[in-house]
């Protein structure tokens, strides 16, 4: 098996675009008790006016211009091609970066921080916290092939990440990752230690210890109870992606406005937007994420990842701890949140953020806080 890394282009026919707007166009929609809005799933009103944008106002060719102004490569790893993007800076002693997406996100939750990573002294920071940015499709997602075999769980892909970065002639990186990316990055920093300067989370997982909630102060325990909460109300959707991602996949991959409504459901969920989409992000963003998926007919491989990961007996995790440098970037309205304390048992954590904004896509909702925090972390260890 190859392996190349060859340039690519994202350009999408024309008759896929109008195979989506003819679908748009007959969309058959849902009825809805009135006065419910969000309180079970997607809003009727808000998605009705959010697919007429997407069918007449929105604009792909725009949004795909826009993504070609970076660097994108394919290459194929343990069988599976992996697209990715590859940014470099024009700074001497750039420091590489691999920057990990999650469900239902995609390369589009980094785009506005990319060019202030590689490009610092052009908002706000300094030349010597430049970064060589490595942004990578997960396996299943976006422009990287749909999974085709079983195995392609959150250890599969961070040995991926390692031959990935080994293929670019990198020897000395460090990692970035929220939700899926935050596991992938913490698997990352066991199977790559020996390369890894460090890593940074948004979302970093953690076990109660044996003592369980004993000791924790009312803050903390606040915190849990918020991701109790999270658990009771706001995770089925995991609960059928671990466990019939295919039956999901005939709706979703066939149903632009289904599609639409499953992920803008946990948009609205998940943003620190006081229940306005659009107090966080614009609909453009939110609809070229959505785009993404259905152009490349990735959602089912996408929710698949969950069933991989979730499924299978050898997965932990976390295997053991990490004892790279750890950063956190611990956002308020994160959906899954854990005592710093029940972190560090698991993590070599070096520098904790608890920012006073900010939910579960921490790049895209908030990009500078989110540059100024990874800035911070590595700077010390290049």
């Amino acid at each position: 098996m190859s392996d190349a890394i060859e340039k690519f282009e994202i350009a999408i026919s024309d008759e896929v675009l109008e195979d989506l707007r003819d679908r748009l166009a007959r969309t058959r929609l849902p009825d809805q008790i009135p006065n419910t809005g969000w309180s079970q799933g997607a809003d009727l009103a808000y998605m009705k006016d959010l697919l007429e944008y997407w069918r007449d106002g929105f604009d792909w060719r725009e949004q795909e211009r826009a993504l070609g102004e970076f660097d994108h490569f394919r290459t194929t790893i343990d069988g599976q091609r992996i697209h990715f993007i590859h940014e470099r800076s024009p700074h001497r002693g750039a420091h590489p970066l691999l920057i990990t997406h999650g469900w239902p996100g995609s390369i589009v939750e980094f785009l506005h921080v990319i060019r202030p990573l590689t490009h610092p002294e052009e908002h706000g920071g300094r030349a010597e916290d430049a970064f060589h940015v490595v942004c990578p499709s997960l396996p299943g997602y976006g422009f990287s092939d749909p999974t085709g075999e079983l195995g392609w769980d959150i250890e599969r892909t961070a040995q991926a990440w390692k031959v990935l970065m080994s293929r670019l002639g990198y020897e000395r990186y460090g990692a970035q990752g929220g939700d899926w990316g935050a596991l992938v990055t913490t698997n990352l920093g066991v199977a790559d230690a020996e390369h890894l300067s460090g890593i940074h989370l948004n979302m970093a997982l953690a076990f109660p210890p044996p003592e369980g909630e004993a000791g924790l102060s009312d803050a903390d325990k606040a915190i849990l109870a918020g991701t109790a909460e999270y658990d009771a109300t706001g995770s089925g959707y995991m609960k059928i992606q671990s466990t019939k991602p295919q039956s999901l996949g005939f709706a979703l991959n066939d149903s632009p406005a289904g599609l639409a409504a499953w992920i803008t459901e946990k948009f609205h969920g998940w943003l620190d937007c006081d229940g306005m989409i659009e107090n966080c992000i614009t609909r453009d963003q939110l609809l070229t994420n959505i785009t993404i998926y259905w152009v490349t007919q990735t959602i089912t491989s996408s929710t698949r990842f969950y069933y991989e990961t979730l499924t299978n007996p050898r997965i932990a995790i976390l295997f053991g701890r990490v004892e790279v440098p750890v950063g956190i970037l611990d956002s308020p309205k994160e959906i899954l949140r854990y005592p710093r304390s029940w972190v560090e048992r698991h993590y070599n954590v070096q520098h904790w953020t608890a920012a006073t904004r900010g939910g579960h896509f921490a790049a895209l909702e908030q990009p500078e806080l989110f540059v100024e925090d990874v800035r911070d972390f590595f700077r010390a260890l290049r």
